[in-house]
């Protein structure tokens, strides 16, 4: 692929975040690679104890508490992570001073929302004989799709494009793509991207993983999301937000910006087969398609952060494709970030990215953990196990993300 010109060259330049085990890249960062877990058991309504990934952040940092009551816990995450990301960026949205409003967009990736609201709500109302007249008049600007981008738009004062990018769990890496599109075609000049999932309060997304024998189970909650292990049995559920700040390479170096990386390749595609079941060769194409994008050849890659949830097919599928593209990449490295966090749907493709960006500074790839007996059918070359490996170079990193209804992105960032 040709070289573009550096003002069609898109760079990440700031990161807020809120995970199952931190509110900030720093302390994700020393978790991810240290393997340490937070995930813990929750009580659900109907379904009693289950394990999940909770976030716990500043709800109150920016915006008021009456704001978040108002809004909804989807809003509450993008809020905290949009504001992170502009302070990590260091840019201020004002006429005159930074970046201005107007062409500023918001592009937020989602797997579900508005299932959370709804379900309080039909509980709350059957506390009174299903009596309409105690459903909340809030509910309607809750549930329509564009909530969270919204909210986030509201507290930043951001008068430019928002909308939500619905790609079930692909959709993280889906809005970084809508991100980098709209920079080079030059309807905005900062993208504010990401996903959030607002999840761990849905019992309906809990009990459907259930009752398809996807949802995972284990004594020890920090144990039962593990990927690639024989005894795996599902998926964790967990909530979670990762925002970006992108902005063209020409501007974020006319003001000196630290930059993480470039997004120099993506990719999207369909598998067109199942609602619910991966399909291997068709992610395989993916993978290849931002390959070609990015002018690179497999070995150029140094790390792949997985997309695997912990569900025998769907872990299986992947690893069957990574092993064709990578067979002969010696240098190649991968790893799992679910393990750690759990699956954080929306928010999952950009948090693990997120979790492996730091990579480029320090050259360690992050563990995947509890894997105790590696699936045979699971052996990737070169996946680090339990404890994060040092390497020689890390100028390269594939974020793999997959998602229901045949949905595959696939995102390669390089090192500036």
């Amino acid at each position: 692929m040709e070289k573009l010109p550096a003002h069609q060259r898109v760079v990440i330049t700031g990161i807020g975040l809120a995970a199952p085990n931190a509110d900030n890249l720093a302390d994700f960062r020393a978790k991810v690679l240290a393997g340490r877990s937070e995930i813990r058991e929750i009580e659900l309504r109907y379904m009693g104890r289950v394990p999940a990934g909770v976030c716990v952040f500043p709800e109150t940092k920016h915006r008021k508490k009456k704001d978040n009551k108002r809004g909804t816990r989807a809003g509450c995450l993008g809020v905290y992570a949009a504001h992170e990301a502009l302070l990590d960026a260091g840019l201020t949205l004002a006429e005159g001073a930074g970046y201005r409003p107007d062409r500023t967009g918001v592009y937020i990736g989602l797997t579900e929302h508005g299932t959370v609201e709804t379900e309080n709500e039909v509980y709350n109302i059957s506390q009174y004989g299903y009596n309409v007249d105690y459903w909340t008049h809030h509910h309607n600007p809750r549930t329509v799709l564009n909530n969270p981008a919204g909210e986030i738009t509201m507290s930043l004062g951001i008068t430019g494009p928002h909308y939500s990018v619905g790609a079930a769990c692909a959709a993280g890496n889906a809005a970084l793509i809508q991100g980098v599109q709209m920079l080079r075609l030059g309807d905005v000049d900062l993208a504010l991207c990401g996903g959030v999932s607002e999840s761990v309060g849905s019992f309906g997304i809990f009990a459907s993983f259930k009752a398809q024998g996807a949802l995972a189970s284990h004594p020890d909650p920090t144990q039962a999301s593990r990927p690639f292990d024989l005894d795996r049995d599902g998926i964790v559920i967990s909530e979670g937000a990762c925002l970006y700040c992108l902005e063209t390479l020409e501007r974020a170096r006319q003001r000196g910006a630290k930059i993480y990386g470039e997004i120099v390749g993506y990719a999207m595609n369909s598998d067109a087969l199942d609602f619910v079941l991966p399909h291997g060769p068709r992610q395989a194409e993916c993978v290849r398609l931002a390959l070609s994008r990015a002018g690179l050849r497999p070995a150029d890659i140094d790390i792949v952060n997985t997309h695997a949830t912990g569900t025998r097919q769907g872990d299986i599928e992947e690893c069957r494709g990574l092993v064709e593209i990578f067979a002969d990449c010696p240098h190649t490295y991968f790893n799992n970030t679910k393990s750690i966090i759990g699956h954080a749907m929306g928010a999952a493709g950009v948090l693990e990215l997120a979790a492996n960006l730091p990579a480029f500074d320090d050259h360690l790839v992050h563990p995947t953990i509890n894997v105790e007996r590696l699936d045979p059918e699971c052996a990737l070359p070169n996946l680090v196990v339990n404890q994060a490996r040092r390497v020689e170079r890390v100028d390269v990193i594939l974020n793999n993300s997959f998602g229901m209804l045949g949905i595959n992105s696939v995102i390669i960032v390089k090192k500036i």
